[in-house]
């Protein structure tokens, strides 16, 4: 199950398309779907997560807790919209290609997948592209 919670003035435009989508892209690296929490929030609200619970004082545009067992994906994962838009804005692509991105993002660690070195970096880039082209913004 997917669900969507709102900390901040946001609310996605579909979320039935937007869950169909994940779950798509979880079924397709041959994952199952658990119990997926997305909680849209501000930067106040993911920088005192990243404070609290990483010891990290820095503004970031993700945080996930991951739940996953085996093959069965869930976990809790916290977006900051203010970050999406800044992001979006730096890398010159529209809002809802960079918050899809990061909604997608969170799900493929979950399944496995890193960014810390450029190797996983790079194959990181083009799982999140695979799945954003099968979303039809």
């Amino acid at each position: 199950m997917i669900a969507f919670n709102y900390e901040t003035d946001f609310q996605l435009l579909d979320e039935e398309k937007t869950s169909n989508w994940i779950i798509d892209c979880i079924e397709k690296e041959t994952f199952e779907v658990g119990e997926v929490n997305y909680i849209f929030c501000d930067d106040t609200y993911l920088h005192k997560i990243n404070v609290e619970f990483l010891q990290h004082d820095t503004l970031t545009d993700i945080i996930s807790f991951d739940y996953t067992l085996g093959k069965l994906v869930g976990g809790d994962i916290f977006i900051s919209i203010q970050r999406v838009k800044e992001n979006a804005a730096e890398f010159k692509v529209s809002f809802e290609e960079e918050l899809h991105r990061v909604i997608i993002h969170g799900i493929l660690h979950y399944m496995g997948f890193k960014d810390k070195t450029d190797e996983e970096k790079l194959l990181m880039r083009d799982k999140e592209n695979s799945c954003l082209k099968t979303l039809n913004l």
